[in-house]
């Protein structure tokens, strides 16, 4: 019986008006949408974990859709997609779900990670990867204004001011979310330090990471005290908050689920 097709996608967002398709907008949702309807010959309609924004990756975007009995097995599936979506979309599985299973909604957890090369020379291989900071960051001043957004808050500044008025009318939780990691650690790749901030909770708001990482920066370069993190939060004011980070450092990095709900 045929039950609901799940595809772990990434993408590089450089070219891209974000995931959600719009006309006359090159997006991921359109484009792969485009490869499935050619692979499986039928119109497909696509759910994803998260809408990135335009510019933002993603390594673990989870898309769903609902599957047919004559769709092709998912090694043939994962060869035709790839062929069809690329170069900058990589189809990096396919898992079964049961029928009425909702990418978004059965999500438990979706991490991301920004990522961010300070100091005075520019990134080469990373430059379209990560945001180039032009000096150092205190990252333990980072880590204990980081400490501030950790749990569950009203993260009315920490998103666009347009999400915040929509959700306070729209929905019993407004902008109240969960932050269950929030880490900055140090990693090298392809020669090129870089800090990375990882972020995990169940839901965002709409560029609530980016904002994050705005703010986190500003205490980094000694513009702010770590203590003005937990003022910001608490104004639910988003002109109390830092920048908004550029999308081009964010990475959507994986989606958990209820365990054995995938196979």
């Amino acid at each position: 019986m045929a039950g609901t097709t799940v595809l772990v996608v990434a993408y590089d967002g450089a070219p891209f008006a974000g995931f959600a398709r719009q006309d006359g907008q090159l997006t991921v949702q359109g484009r792969l949408e485009g490869a499935l309807g050619t692979a499986l010959r039928r119109r497909v309609e696509t759910e994803c974990a998260g809408r990135t924004d335009a510019g933002v990756h993603a390594l673990g975007q989870v898309v769903s859709f609902p599957s047919e009995d004559a769709d092709p097995n998912a090694a043939a599936l994962v060869r035709s997609l790839n062929a069809l979506a690329g170069p900058e979309i990589v189809v990096r599985g396919v898992r079964f779900a049961p029928a009425g299973f909702s990418a978004r909604h059965d999500a438990l957890a979706r991490e991301y990670r920004y990522r961010l090369v300070p100091g005075s020379v520019p990134p080469l291989f990373l430059r379209d990867a990560a945001w180039w900071v032009k000096g150092p960051l205190d990252l333990d001043a980072m880590r204990e204004g980081a400490a501030h957004l950790m749990g569950e808050h009203d993260f009315a500044a920490f998103c666009t001011a347009e999400t915040a008025r929509r959700l306070q009318t729209a929905t019993g939780r407004g902008t109240l979310r969960s932050i269950d990691l929030l880490e900055i650690g140090t990693a090298c790749e392809l020669g090129e330090q870089e800090v990375v901030v990882r972020v995990r909770g169940r839901a965002f708001l709409h560029s609530m990471v980016r904002i994050v990482a705005g703010t986190l920066v500003e205490v980094g370069r000694g513009k702010r005290e770590p203590g003005w993190v937990g003022e910001a939060l608490a104004s639910r004011d988003r002109s109390a908050a830092g920048p908004t980070a550029p999308a081009r450092g964010l990475v959507l990095w994986r989606v958990t689920y209820p365990e054995g709900l995938l196979r």
